[in-house]
């Protein structure tokens, strides 16, 4: 028989199958011989007492052959020479996870990209981190597998009306990750891995028909009365499709420029701007695993992860949150032009570095750029008013810009210890960061906004009550943390999912203000897809 069951099981308990059959067999009431084999449905850590425990959901076989687990995998068959296109701007996850389902249905996409594949991207990377020398479309915003790529590759997201969460990961596991995603609760992939899932995804799209285009910046659309049938790319490249999916993540200003340009209908939209916060791991591993388990003398259980968090505090009717929290993790470049700051979090797949980094950022919205001295006059400066649906877009840019001024340049990162932060203290030294161009100590209250800034103050305070040591100058706040979701929502019609103003324009994903994640986006693009493909089926 197969039977479904709980488990309650210690760290070391919960890695070793032989033990797992034990405590099957006893849970059960049957001899350990009977127990043939079992598959992990879900699994979490509870750490809420002293002693941390893994909790494991599994289905068990008993008296009956193993079976193993059966990974729900599509057979994708190669598209007609003669298939309806759909242009797609982006190869990010919502562009190609869109390519993917468009070819399951029979449609040939053509994926443009401005930036390189992975491997060519992994060089100017390099670059970008030794010699702090930028490739303004090949970094870690603009390439193969967009943003996402060289991020922590987390797969968690709460959007389970948008799409089939399971099978996004199980197409990830078809394409080469493991299958632990399918029932950790908190799946990550890390960023050591990412690479090869994104080529092999690139590699049947092409094998099945698809085009995959590297270098290819799009840079005006073709537009025929209110329809939209081509586009035209930075070195004079025309091509023309049934239908154009935009799927250029959240950096993209260029896009909105050329959107705003050609009097296409855009919006502003909140987002979220602050900082990224960097602790050395085993403080968070003590904080949320407990001095009996972690203290200087006795390091994190072998078996169980690096500890992360998830913070959220109301301050002055806003909130102040974590966001995209790395266990184990590296504080990147996320610029994606020479004279701009962005941070960014990631993680390998062990979670191994010794530092722990996380977001913490303030809500932004138009309402609040009324405190914000110097906007007005920056907006005017690029030809744009308050009103305008680019001008939370130029808000964060101009953050940015006085980051990377008050780090001196190359992109070293202006930061400050913790407390010395809260009490508006230039910090005297700066403890060790993982962020590779460096830090410099510098009074962050320059460059971020006072509203973000005294709320980040306050924010820090609170959460040193909620998780004790995490308030410390052990831990480094490092500016700016600005690219956590588009500033900018490109419209489109609920039902059609096409631009109200252009048809045969689809806005998805992140950049267009639908999705705030890897498995967001994907599920996203292949909404689209899907809608596409019925809309041309009636045409």
């Amino acid at each position: 028989m197969q039977t479904e069951l709980s488990l309650k099981l210690l760290p070391s308990k919960a890695v070793s199958t032989q033990a797992i059959k034990e405590y099957i067999a006893a849970s059960l009431s049957k001899s350990e011989d009977s127990i043939t084999g079992f598959h992990k449905l879900k699994q979490s850590i509870d750490a809420r007492g002293k002693q941390p425990f893994v909790n494991v959901v599994l289905k068990a076989f008993v008296d009956e052959p193993f079976v193993d687990r059966q990974h729900e995998s599509i057979n994708f068959k190669a598209v007609k020479k003669n298939a309806r296109t759909v242009i797609i701007i982006g190869a990010g996850p919502a562009g190609l996870f869109a390519a993917l389902r468009l070819i399951e249905l029979g449609v040939k996409p053509i994926i443009l990209e401005r930036g390189k594949d992975v491997r060519a991207r992994r060089r100017d990377l390099a670059i970008l981190n030794k010699e702090g020398i930028i490739n303004t479309e090949s970094n870690y915003c603009f390439g193969e597998g967009g943003a996402g790529t060289y991020s922590d590759g987390k797969l968690y997201t709460r959007s389970n009306k948008r799409g089939d969460i399971n099978r996004i990961l199980n197409l990830f596991v078809q394409f080469g990750a493991e299958d632990q995603i399918l029932y950790e609760a908190h799946p990550h992939i890390g960023t050591n891995k990412l690479p090869q899932i994104i080529t092999a995804m690139r590699q049947a799209i092409v094998d099945f028909g698809g085009e995959f285009l590297f270098e290819k910046r799009v840079t005006e659309f073709v537009i025929e009365g209110d329809n939209l049938s081509g586009v035209v790319t930075a070195n004079g490249d025309k091509f023309f499709a049934d239908s154009v999916i935009l799927a250029t993540g959240h950096s993209a200003r260029d896009i909105y420029l050329m959107l705003d340009r050609q009097q296409i209908l855009i919006e502003a939209k909140p987002f979220a701007l602050g900082v990224r916060v960097e602790h050395p791991q085993a403080i968070i591993d003590q904080v949320q695993y407990g001095k009996s388990q972690v203290s200087s003398n006795a390091p994190r259980d072998q078996y169980l992860p690096p500890a992360s968090y998830s913070l959220v505090q109301q301050v002055h009717d806003k909130g102040v949150f974590s966001f995209c929290m790395c266990p184990g993790g590296i504080i990147a470049p996320a610029a994606t032009s020479s004279n701009e700051l962005v941070v960014n979090g990631w993680s390998p797949s062990k979670r191994n570095n010794p530092f722990a980094n996380s977001g913490i950022v303030v809500s932004c919205e138009q309402k609040d750029m009324n405190q914000v001295e110097g906007y007005t006059q920056y907006l005017t400066n690029n030809g744009v008013t308050q009103q305008s649906p680019l001008a939370l877009m130029f808000f964060q840019q101009m953050v940015e810009q006085k980051a990377y001024q008050s780090g001196g340049g190359k992109f070293v990162a202006p930061a400050q210890r913790m407390v010395d932060f809260c009490n508006n203290k230039v910090s005297e030294s700066l403890p060790g960061c993982s962020y590779l161009p460096g830090i410099s100590s510098a009074a962050l209250g320059d460059c971020l906004p006072s509203f973000i800034h005294k709320r980040l103050q306050e924010g820090f305070k609170s959460f040193g009550n909620k998780m004790r040591g995490y308030y410390s100058n052990e831990a480094v706040v490092v500016a700016t943390e600005s690219r956590t979701s588009s500033p900018v929502r490109i419209p489109r019609n609920l039902e059609t999912l096409q631009h109200p103003q252009i048809k045969n324009l689809y806005p998805c994903g992140e950049g267009a203000g639908y999705a705030g994640g890897i498995v967001s986006a994907a599920m996203d693009g292949e909404r689209v897809a899907t809608m596409i493909v019925a809309t041309l089926v009636r045409s």
